[in-house]
Formats: C-alpha cells, sequence, structure tokens
C-alpha cells in the first residue's frame, strides 16, 4: 500500500488502527479513534487488563470525565478490543505508540526499554504500507538515532519506501484526557513532509483544534520543551515560595498581586512536581545536548534539582512544627494525606508524597497514609488521622478541600497540619488553634 492509498483509507475510516500500550494516554487514544468509526485493535501486556477494557471496565480509578461512558460504548460496539497476542498487530494499518519512556533516576538519560520492546515487537509483524506513529515523549533525535534503525532491522522493510514513520507527541493529563485530546492542538512530525499530511489527516478525526504540520525532530523538541517551560516555571515559583517564607510574606497572595502586571503568570508553588512528564522530560531535552560540545544546560537541570526538593522542605515543616509543641520526629506519627501526583487521579507516578513518606521514615517518624483514589490508601480518612501528631496534606483531593478542620482538632495529638497545597486557609487555622506551616506562607 502506498501513502496516497493510506491517506485513502484513514479519510473513509476504513483503515484499522492498532494501540501499543493502554495505560492513561493508550486507552484515551483508543476509544476515541473507536468513538470515530475506526476499527481499533489495543495491544496490551497484562491479560488482567486486557479482560476488564474488553468487558468494558475502566482500569483507572481517578476522576476521568466521559471515559469509563465511551470505553463501554465501544467495546459494547465492537469498534475497540484489545489482546496481548502480538500477532493480530499485523492487521493494522496504523500503529500509534504509548508506552512509558522514563529516565534512570541516578544518570538523568532516558531508559527507552519499554519503547525497544514495542518497537521490537512492531517490527516483527507489519505489513508494507504501515504507518507507525510515536506518541510517547523521547528525546530530540530518538526518532532518528534509535526508533527509525530498530523497526528498519527487525522489519526488513525501508523506511519512507515500505512503511512510514512519525512522531505525534500527546498533550493529555490525568483528570482531563478525553477533554485534551479533542481541545489541544498537535505537532504531527512526519519523517516526510507526505507523512505529516497523512499524520493530519488521521488526528483530524478526533482532535478539534490546530494540527500543525512539521519534521520529527522539531516534534521532539515541541513536547520536551514545553514540559522543560512548565517545570522551570514551577521551579520559579516554588524558590519565590521559599523566599516568602524567610520575609514573612503569603505566597498567594504575592501571586495574585503579581500577576496583575501584564504579561506576568507566576506558577503555583507546592509540594512537588510528579506525574510521568514534567519530572523527566527536561532530562529527556538536557539529554539531547549532552555531548554535543558547547556549554552544557543550567538552567533546566538547576530547576528540576529544585522542585525535586520540595518534598525535603515539607519535612522541614514538619520537624519545625513538631518542635513547636515539643515532640520529636523518632516519637512522631504522621498522617500524609495524599499518594497520587495529582488531584482527583489514581497516578502515583513520580509522587513527590514518595519521597516524602520515605525521608520522613529515614529520620524516625511512623508515617500513615490515605488516598481516596490509590487502592492501598484508600479507607475513612478521620480513622487515618485519628491518633496522629500531625497531618501532611500533599494532593489537593477534592475530599480534602471538604474537610472541615474544625472536627479534625480532637482527634490529633496535637494541633499540627502542614499544607503542601494550599487546601486551607490559614487565618482560618489559626483562629482555630492549629500549629500551621504551609509552602510560601511566611506569617507561621
Amino acid at each position: 500500500m502506498n501513502i496516497e492509498t493510506l491517506q485513502k483509507n484513514i479519510e473513509l475510516k476504513t483503515a484499522t488502527i492498532g494501540v501499543v500500550g493502554l495505560g492513561y494516554v493508550g486507552l484515551a487514544v483508543a476509544c476515541k479513534f473507536a468513538e470515530a468509526g475506526f476499527a481499533v485493535l489495543g495491544l496490551e501486556r497484562i491479560p488482567e487488563k486486557v479482560q476488564m477494557i474488553n468487558d468494558g471496565i475502566l482500569p483507572i480509578r481517578g476522576q476521568e470525565p466521559g471515559l469509563e461512558a465511551l470505553l463501554l460504548q465501544v467495546t459494547q460496539r465492537g469498534n475497540l478490543s484489545v489482546t496481548t497476542d502480538l500477532s493480530q498487530l499485523e492487521r493494522a494499518d496504523v500503529v500509534l505508540v504509548a508506552v512509558e519512556t522514563p529516565v534512570d533516576l541516578d544518570s538523568k538519560v532516558p531508559n527507552y526499554e519499554a519503547l525497544n520492546a514495542a518497537l521490537a515487537s512492531i517490527g516483527s509483524v507489519i505489513k508494507p504500507g504501515t504507518l507507525v506513529i510515536i506518541e510517547s515523549t523521547i528525546a530530540p533525535g530518538t526518532m532518528r538515532g534509535i526508533v527509525c534503525p530498530a523497526l528498519e532491522k527487525t522489519s526488513g522493510l525501508k523506511v519512507d519506501h515500505d512503511f512510514f514513520l512519525g512522531h505525534c507527541p500527546e498533550r493529555v493529563m490525568p483528570g482531563r484526557l478525553l477533554r485534551n485530546l479533542a481541545e489541544m492542538s498537535r505537532v504531527c512530525g512526519g519523517n516526510t513532509p507526505e507523512t505529516s499530511q497523512v499524520m493530519a489527516s488521521l488526528y483530524r478525526h478526533i482532535v478539534q483544534a490546530e494540527l500543525d504540520l512539521t519534521d520529527s525532530v522539531t516534534a521532539e523538541m515541541v513536547k520536551t520543551t514545553e514540559n522543560a517551560y512548565r517545570d522551570v516555571q514551577i521551579a520559579f515559583a516554588n524558590e519565590i515560595a521559599l523566599i516568602c517564607e524567610k520575609v514573612g510574606v503569603d505566597v498567594w497572595h504575592l501571586r495574585d498581586l503579581v500577576n496583575k502586571s501584564p504579561d506576568r503568570n507566576l506558577h503555583l508553588p507546592g509540594a512537588g512536581v510528579g506525574g510521568h512528564c514534567i519530572p523527566k522530560d527536561p532530562w529527556l531535552l538536557v539529554h539531547s545536548a549532552n555531548g554535543t560540545g558547547g556549554t552544557p544546560p543550567s538552567l533546566i537541570p538547576t530547576a528540576r534539582l529544585l522542585n525535586d526538593g520540595m518534598p525535603r522542605h515539607m519535612a522541614d515543616l514538619v520537624l519545625e512544627a513538631l518542635a513547636e509543641v515539643g515532640c520529636s520526629i523518632q516519637d512522631a506519627k504522621i498522617a500524609v494525606l495524599g499518594y497520587a501526583y495529582l488531584e482527583n487521579s489514581d497516578d502515583t507516578r513520580n509522587s513527590p508524597s514518595q519521597t516524602l513518606i520515605s525521608h520522613l521514615q529515614t529520620i524516625g517518624a511512623e508515617v500513615v497514609i490515605h488516598d481516596p483514589y490509590v487502592a492501598d490508601f484508600q479507607g475513612e480518612v478521620t480513622e487515618v488521622i485519628r491518633g496522629v501528631d500531625a497531618i501532611v496534606v500533599m494532593v489537593r483531593h477534592s475530599l480534602y478541600q471538604a474537610l472541615d478542620p474544625a472536627s479534625l482538632k480532637p482527634l490529633l495529638n496535637y494541633p499540627i497540619l502542614i499544607d503542601g497545597r494550599r487546601v486551607f486557609d490559614p487565618e482560618t487555622l489559626a483562629q482555630l488553634g492549629f500549629v500551621f506551616r504551609s509552602i510560601g506562607w511566611g506569617k507561621a
């Protein structure tokens, strides 16, 4: 099949779409293309997850508006089916790859184990004329240096002649998957301009926003740059918050005033940055520049380290509050509220709570955990809090925002509350007699 025939089949929705990896991104993408009328085949390695999805049961526990109903609809209609059988992928005319691309925590270099495994699998079964699109976020140069050679070697096919290749990085986040897929613009980075055009024809079926055509390395740069930009901006907000604590200013009030100035957008400070993207995508960008000569990147790594340090700062605030009431950390029982990285989500990838909990336990505290969306830590929040010496709020879940601090105080051994997401009003807690600390609250 040549590229003109492929484009026609995409326009007529007669092309079969394969999706490799059915995590937060892959599952939502598969559902959207199935809803648009395509036959979609999902490839997933976990049999229990395959069964759930084929039964129309959403494996995500967090709040994902519309996704559960859509999954049930497209599976019952027969447009989406999921398998562990790699050979089924040979039916696909388009293969989307949405696997994890983490960074090694020690070396700060990409760990492409899942990506390499996916490429080997795809290359062993794809037929001539297939379009392969990498949606996973990758370091600039990965398409040219890793993806294309791997597919050519395994398949025995030649890119741009026997098969087609492009990069269209996802732009979604948990809690807004379907909305982001429809409303966020996408960058279609093809190996050739013709491939970019075909990619745009494909995504036009599910994206209502603008589709920008470019080359694959520019697409790689776009995604890593936009997440590095956000990381740097959050780091700036966090540094301002730390200064506010020292000089006696409330960063949240400061932020309101600063953002009244034209073209200013001071981001929200907080207890740390988590998720699959922002903690690692800046390192992907830095990795692409290392070894190329010249001055190595410095601003991006500094911002990354500052944000990584915020959970440790939360622990310092805990120590300050305990000292104020004369309680040793070795004798303290701490309740951490929130284990996911994002409010109203079950996504725990790179959660700042993990770092905080590990550090508190290392310095001698007993830690109990609650999260309404994470299976291991569900239950009645008041029962988790009962009898602890301090509460640490790490995630802005709706459940925690609805808590009445006055009703929490009698449950505590000491009225200590450390707020990493400004869930509670400092003045209200002060009136109730709480020993209170918060990121960027300089009136403690």
